[in-house]
């Protein structure tokens, strides 16, 4: 099937997307995006077999809804039997069919057994609809008497209670499900906002459910809960960016995925609409995710594990700048990398602090000392005697400092050596068997070493943060008890709080680490 997409920015023509492989086509965007116009404009485009589904709407009355009824009593007065209601929601209305279509196929059911012979009992819509809505709320049943529904719990069915005491996502799930039994075949399903008022603990599989009811229809959503999205694995989507009411056309994109980072990932980031900051780390276990938004609020910072992983993310995000029109970069700890690899990784965006790891960052002097006024104690006295201990630790770890140091830098030269073009595996034998002779471990050894022996003789603190890889070095610096705290959370804690206050002590924090960074 191919349906026709409203007009779009740059084109000044309707577009033709091609559903032949799927059956389901999610519209993504943000509130204000323009995602309801879109789909009014699909239905208008498709409007002879095309219809709109609004849980949601399904509940309630609107004016021009309230008058239409009022006008047209007789109709409903018959098709409730007598019964005098002044207006109905659609929702009502959807049960007041269900149950006329269960009471005729009923009646067909009987006169059918008359004529003898076995008959299998039909499965009705609203059979259907009650299988759906008990696996959705398992903990529920629907009592069906006498034309009238009730619900019980499982724990006690022989207690019934009105079905008018459902609640809203109750009755939301009801009527969705109900609404597309009852659509036309190969019916084009424009439904707005799939997953308002649905727990997420259903909203996934009640679609799943009611699209493996329907599988002749195609099923269009209009959301933003990228969740939603994500799980619609099958489906084509729709980025929608903004709409020109005016002119009727949208900025739209098909959105391809993209395996250098999750889908979901990516459409949660385009759903921000704030530049993006991609960093080490886990979503809430490490330093680098409990610090760095606090450090860059404007950003939408997201975690991406290793730093290979950013580096990634970063660079592939950025080649996409023309679709999604974000501002982004990455940061990841420098470790032992080189000045060349550090000012490599800065040209592709992504930002390398001037200390070897983010827990380095805790050290930095302005922080200490902010942190040291706050806890009533003299920041210089605290600094000088931290500064004092950071350098002793460094001294007694010269020697494996270097080595480490001398590790990553052999390998970096035998990457680059043996990336090299090689016809041959004679060639290659013999390239192998002179590189030792190319890369001089002992020379370079003893180079790192005389430099880190410098930084200890010129007492240089700053240089000693930006090569020393240590995790125990903040428990071993003496700050904790110098400043009165028992352990390293406290500490942390107390700069995420400060951060948090956003005033004259955050601006200090926050910019002696922006200043690491090389912003």
């Amino acid at each position: 099937m191919k349906l026709i997409l409203p007009k779009k920015q740059g084109s000044g023509s309707s577009e033709v997307l091609d559903t032949q492989d799927t059956n389901t086509v999610v519209i993504i965007g943000a509130n204000g995006a323009g995602k309801s116009s879109f789909g009014e404009e699909l239905y208008e485009q498709h409007v002879d077999r095309a219809e709109k589904i609004s849980g949601v709407s399904s509940l309630y009355l609107n004016r021009v809804e309230r008058e239409h009824q009022q006008n047209d009593l007789a109709y409903l007065q018959t098709l409730l039997s007598g019964r005098s209601v002044s207006v109905l929601s659609e929702y009502e209305k959807l049960v007041i069919r269900l149950q006329s279509e269960d009471f005729r196929v009923a009646l067909n059911f009987k006169e059918r057994s008359k004529e003898g012979g076995q008959v299998v009992p039909p499965v009705t819509k609203m059979d259907q609809v009650q299988k759906v809505w008990e696996k959705m709320f398992p903990h529920n049943r629907l009592i069906r008497t006498s034309g009238f529904i009730s619900l019980a719990s499982v724990s006690n069915l022989g207690n019934h209670y009105s079905s008018e005491r459902m609640s809203d996502g109750e009755r939301i799930v009801f009527y969705l499900i109900g609404i597309v039994l009852f659509a036309r075949e190969n019916a084009l399903l424009i439904i707005e906002e799939p997953t308002l008022l649905l727990h997420d603990s259903i909203k996934n599989s009640l679609w799943d459910e009611i699209e493996n009811l329907r599988s002749d229809c195609t099923f269009v959503y209009l959301t933003h809960d990228i969740g939603f999205a994500s799980s619609r694995t099958h489906s084509k989507r729709l980025w929608i960016r903004s709409y020109d009411a005016d002119r009727r056309i949208w900025d739209y994109d098909l959105l391809e995925s993209n395996t250098s980072f999750p889908e979901e990932v990516y459409m949660a980031l385009l759903g921000s609409r704030k530049p993006i900051l991609f960093i080490e780390g886990t979503d809430s276990g490490s330093i680098d995710s409990k610090l760095y938004p606090l450090v860059f609020p404007d950003y939408m910072v997201k975690p991406m594990g290793g730093c290979q992983k950013v580096i990634e993310t970063t660079k592939a995000f950025r080649q996409l700048k023309d679709f999604h029109m974000l501002e982004s970069m990455g940061i990841v700890d420098r470790d032992r990398r080189t000045n060349g690899e550090v000012d490599y990784l800065r040209e592709q965006h992504v930002l390398v602090p001037d200390v070897a790891e983010v827990e380095n960052l805790l050290l930095l002097e302005s922080v200490i000392k902010v942190v040291a006024r706050r806890l009533k104690t003299d920041p210089e006295q605290v600094f000088n005697e931290v500064k004092t201990s950071i350098l002793r630790l460094f001294e007694r770890d010269l020697d494996d400092q270097a080595l480490l140091h001398a590790k990553h830098r052999v390998r970096k030269q035998l990457e680059i050596a043996v990336n090299r073009k090689i016809g041959s595996v004679e060639e290659l034998a013999a390239h192998v068997e002179n590189l030792r002779d190319a890369i001089h471990v002992e020379e370079l050894y003893m180079r790192l070493k005389r430099k880190f022996e410098t930084y200890i003789d010129l007492k240089d603190y700053k240089s000693v943060l930006r090569v020393y890889n240590q995790k125990s070095m903040l428990g071993q610096s003496r700050l904790y008890p110098l400043l009165g705290i028992s352990h390293k959370d406290g500490y942390l804690n107390l700069i995420i709080s400060i951060l948090k206050e956003n005033r004259e002590d955050a601006e200090i924090i926050r910019q002696a680490i922006k200043q690491s960074l090389g912003l």
